[in-house]
């Protein structure tokens, strides 16, 4: 009998819309894996629906996130793999830490808790949502100028600006405000346990020239994991920005990524 293709919850972060993973999808399908890409909780099915009723994701958090994209995952099996981008990256790396899925990929991750460094640009980039204390329960929206700092930074004006118009949508704040206070919070929903024995591999990917989540902090990410008895790697994509799952790169990091996959006999 035919084994049945594995399936790979894909999962986005703020900012961007569950049908930005499109291309990724029909790649992973092509390679015979059994993709899919919810939103986050309340998330319209378009764009356009996601733009026109912003507070329907307003105030949510990394933990309601992370139960509803578990719930997703082991609904379809154990040996579900994990893809995340920015905070979908650390809600990949939180799931694989309760032993949800045989494997994550996190692109770009959100900072877990632990992590220290916190560069200018990083900084500069959440200031649309940190800058303003009530944002924490409200949905953001990026202006033009915004994205093209913290996300399409590495290209021109004008794909940046297409990349803007075709996928962004308003997020919730919250998940800004927590991961910014994680290393001040006992219990904080952005803390990760990077030791769990055993647990599937983890790939960390950063880009070089990433301004959201610069590389310093996803190398920081790494060092999280280095008393963890089990996989986790990181692989660089040079001058790269936050966009590089969505830009015209974006079958570059897919093709790594399904490379690791095939190395780890995921």
């Amino acid at each position: 009998m035919a084994e049945s293709p594995r399936p790979v919850v894909f999962i986005h972060g703020l900012w961007l819309h569950a049908t930005s993973w499109g291309p990724w999808i029909e790649k992973f399908r092509a390679a015979g894996y059994e993709p899919v890409a919810p939103g986050w909780p309340n998330e319209a099915d378009t764009v356009a629906a996601a733009r026109e009723n912003p507070d329907a994701v307003a105030d949510i958090g990394i933990d309601e996130a992370a139960d509803h994209f578990a719930e997703v995952a082991n609904g379809l099996g154990d040996d579900t793999i994990l893809i995340g981008h920015s905070f979908g990256g650390l809600l990949a790396e939180k799931l694989l830490g309760e032993g949800v899925g045989a494997g994550a990929v996190a692109i770009d991750p959100a900072q877990i808790k632990g992590v220290l460094p916190l560069p200018l640009a990083q900084l500069r980039s959440g200031f649309p949502v940190l800058g303003n204390p009530a944002n924490r329960h409200k949905a953001i929206s990026l202006t033009k100028e915004q994205f093209r700092y913290g996300f399409g930074n590495a290209l021109d004006q004008e794909e940046s600006d297409a990349l803007y118009e075709r996928w962004t949508i308003p997020s919730p704040g919250r998940p800004l405000f927590q991961a910014a206070g994680a290393n001040f919070s006992m219990h904080s929903p952005a803390a990760v346990d990077t030791k769990r024995e055993p647990r599937g591999p983890l790939l960390l990917i950063s880009g070089t020239a990433d301004h959201t989540v610069p590389d310093v902090v996803t190398r920081s990410t790494l060092k999280q994991y280095r008393d963890a008895m089990t996989v986790n790697e990181l692989q660089q994509f040079e001058g790269r920005g936050h966009s590089l799952t969505i830009d015209h790169g974006w079958a570059d990091v897919a093709d790594a990524v399904l490379e690791w996959l095939t190395v780890q006999g995921l």
